[in-house]
This record gives C-alpha cells, structure tokens and sequence, in this order.
C-alpha cells in the first residue's frame, strides 16, 4: 500500500496509527475481530469497481460473469459452512443463503419485511436485557415501523424462562419471534422457540450475529433445524469482513405474505409465493437497497473458506474457553457477572457494588489501552449513556493466540483497575504488562500504509 502513503500521507498517517492502536492493546469488544491478511486482500480488490444489482444470471448491467463466480462462491461456502445445502443435509436443515446485505441491521431489515407488513407485531429481547437496536428500539426503524413486544431475563437469574416467553407469545400472537442477542452470556433454547412459534403461529427467526462462528463449529447450541430466517453479521466470531447474510428456508409456512414483497413475478403480476427464500432475495433487492458491495462478497467467500477448516473449529473451542476462564478471574476478583457467568464469547459485568459506572470503567480501562464497552445490565437503574455495566468478549484476543493462563491474568488487572479507578501507580503498572503481552502475540507483523 505504498501508493497511498505518497499520495495521501494524512490519511496514510490515521490508518497506521489506528493499526498500530490495534497491535498495542487489548481488543475486548465483544463484537470486534481480526480478519486475515487474505481477507483484507480480498477486501481491497477492483471488484469495487463493479455495480451488480441483482442475482446470478439476472444482473441489470452487462459485464458481471465473474461476479456472479464471486458472489455464487460465498452462497456455496455459506450454505456448505451451516450445512444448508439442498442434496447435501436433511430436509429440516435447507436453506439458502444470501449474502448481499451490507450490514446487520439491512439484513434484519429484509427479513422484517419478507414475513411481515408494517404495524405486525413482532416479539423479541428488550434492548435493556441484551437485544438489539433492530430488535424493536423506538428509536431505530424496527420499532417505527412494526409493534414490538419485549421478552426480557428473570430478575434472579437473569436468564430466560421459556415457560414465561410461551405465556408471552400465546397472549401476544405475534407475527415472528425473534431470538438472537448482542448481550446475552449463555447459549439459547432454539428449539424451544421453533416450538413456541409453531404453537401460536408464527415464524421463528434467528439473529445469531454474535454466536455465527460458534454455531458454525458446533460450540453452540444450532438454530437451523428450528428457525424460518436467520440473519448474521460476517465479523464477529464468524472472523469475516464488516458484512451480513441471510440463511431461509425454502417453504414458506405462513400465509399470506407482506405486501410489500410481491414474490415471484407471473405475467407481469406480483402473485403470492410459497418460496420464502425468494421472498427474502426480493426483500434485499430491490426492497432494501440497490447494487452489492462486491468486493465485500469476496471476502466473505475467503472468510467462509478459512471457517470450513478444521481449524476453524479450535478457534472457536478457544473463545468459549477463553471467556469461561475471563469469567472465572474476574469473578475471584470481586467482580459480579450477569448471570454469573458465560456459555459463549461475552461477558456481562455488573459493576454497580464496585462504586464505578460503566462508563467510568471503560474510560480507565481505555487508558490502559484494554477496549471494552460500557452496557445496560438487565433491570439497570442507570441509564445507557452511562450504565451499569461492561461487555467483555474474547473473539479477537482469541484471534491473536491469547489462552486461558493470560485470560486470567487479564481478568485481574480488568479488576484491578475497576476497584482502583484513580490509582496512577496500578495504570502504569498495567499498561507496561498490557504492552508485553500484546508484543508477545504480533498482529499485521510488517503491515504499513
């Protein structure tokens, strides 16, 4: 990347510093990873150059035969990652996959609008106890556009009791349910889900953002047999560019379907379809946004081949260990944890006892170059802006080597710093040793712009 060091030396400069950002400390942010130098190639190819609305064979602009390689390649890797693939896994397990949505939040916005119609309702997690912003929050378009319903965590526990979200749906009938979470520590009952939505009617879908990468190597507990649509990020745990996907099934179950999605075209007339995968292909394109970002698909398709290693597999065995031995230290040290520990990649601590806010914590944390995020704890009494709580993950630090003996040394000076926010001497001290055990484990050796 010389080139742009020459030409655009201010940018160049913010670059390598945010690299260097990256090699220097510890990234915790359970939503953060590491890609490969070869997915980052594949990231900065003349593929960009390239404007392809549509699907393979049925592009608006000439010129997209290798495209539709690239684009069919990720859809083969997907499905063949999720074990999705027609002709290749059981009747209940095919999907198919699309992987044009650019972003999370674009993919759960098609998914919305292939099974439902604005004003339906829709049950999810409440933001306050580990849902998402596009799982029904008033101020983003899920909770404009549709009725959101909120699950949330028992007070005690602060896990889910699937016996109450069955009394919930029964009384609500929603149009979907929808499961999947940005900040919730132990594995999900999907197959109690699938069950309550066939009971009350409704489609099942999934938002596994955060646990992809797990649930493709088998380290948590698997929606596909049970869900209808499942949408994901690409990074994450998944390890892959900033991106998303939707994996749906073929047959529709519910009838009829949104208005805003016609289905398959027949004579020049919109007519009900019982494919829902296609009702979900038209929600992305045309229903929610225009040419792909083909350089991003190319990506993913070399993401979804490193996942396909075996590898792949001890890697994602490592997070989850890695974060029960993060839970384990921080709970010696005094540190409570919102549900008193973790099943995947995140933990949730509740700081209120320790006198610190979250924001507090992540600032003195952030100056001991360790990245976390401040978060809501669940019945938080504080607000979100500065709440009660961080969100550790072990995604990235996993990526880079770190094992569960530096897990529990990190786990103590995370704490160390929390119980002794003002104290200089104990920053110092903890930033020399966050130094030495990021220079033990390069990131990007060699890599300048």
């Amino acid at each position: 990347m010389s080139l742009l060091s020459q030409f655009d030396p201010e940018m160049s400069e913010i670059i390598n510093n945010e690299i260097n950002r990256q090699r220097q400390g510890l990234e915790m942010i359970a939503s953060e990873n590491f890609v490969s130098r070869v997915v980052l190639e594949a990231m900065g190819t003349p593929l960009t150059n390239k404007y392809s609305e549509g699907y393979h064979g049925h592009r608006y602009y000439r010129g997209n035969q290798f495209i539709d390689d690239s684009e069919s390649l990720a859809i083969e890797r997907a499905e063949k990652l999720f074990n999705v693939h027609e002709g290749e896994c059981e009747p209940e397990r095919i999907m198919k996959a699309n992987v044009q949505p650019h972003a999370g939040s674009q993919a759960n916005m098609a998914a919305y609008m292939a099974m439902a119609k604005p004003g339906d309702k829709i049950m999810a997690m409440d933001l306050a106890h580990g849902g998402h912003l596009t799982h029904g929050s008033p101020v983003n378009f899920s909770g404009s556009l549709f009725n959101f319903v909120h699950y949330g965590v028992e007070k005690e526990t602060h896990k889910l009791d699937m016996e109450k979200i069955r009394t919930q749906a029964k009384k609500e009938k929603p149009r979907i349910i929808l499961a999947g979470y940005t900040a919730y520590p132990r594995e999900i009952d999907f197959k109690a889900f699938g069950e309550i939505a066939r009971e009350v009617g409704a489609y099942f879908m999934v938002d596994m953002a955060h646990i992809a990468g797990l649930i493709s190597a088998g380290v948590h507990t698997d929606p596909i047999p049970h869900a209808d649509v499942i949408t994901t990020t690409t990074h994450k745990t998944l390890r892959g560019p900033r991106g998303a996907m939707i994996l749906s099934k073929i047959e529709d179950r519910l009838q009829p379907p949104s208005p805003l999605i016609r289905g398959e075209r027949q004579g020049g007339r919109g007519v009900k379809s019982k494919n829902l995968a296609k009702k979900v292909d038209f929600a992305v394109f045309p229903g929610m946004q225009g040419g792909p970002l083909d350089h991003i698909i190319s990506a993913k398709a070399v993401a979804f081949a490193e996942a396909l290693r075996p590898e792949f597999k001890e890697y994602a065995k490592q997070i989850v260990a890695n974060a029960k031995a993060l839970a384990e230290s921080l709970t010696k040290n005094n540190i409570d944890l919102v549900s008193g520990g973790t099943d995947n990649h995140l933990i949730l601590a509740d700081l209120t006892k320790t006198g610190a806010t979250g924001k507090e914590a992540s600032l003195a944390l952030e100056e001991v170059d360790i990245y976390v995020n401040k978060n809501m704890v669940p019945y938080d009494t504080r607000k979100p802006m500065n709440p009660s709580g961080i969100r550790i993950g072990t995604p990235a630090l996993t990526t880079r080597g770190f094992n569960e003996t530096e897990m529990k040394e990190i786990g103590k000076m995370i704490a160390d710093i929390i119980h002794n926010i003002n104290d200089e001497s104990i920053k110092e001290k903890t930033r020399k040793r966050v130094k030495e055990m990021a220079d033990a484990h390069p990131l990007y050796d060699g890599l300048v712009v």
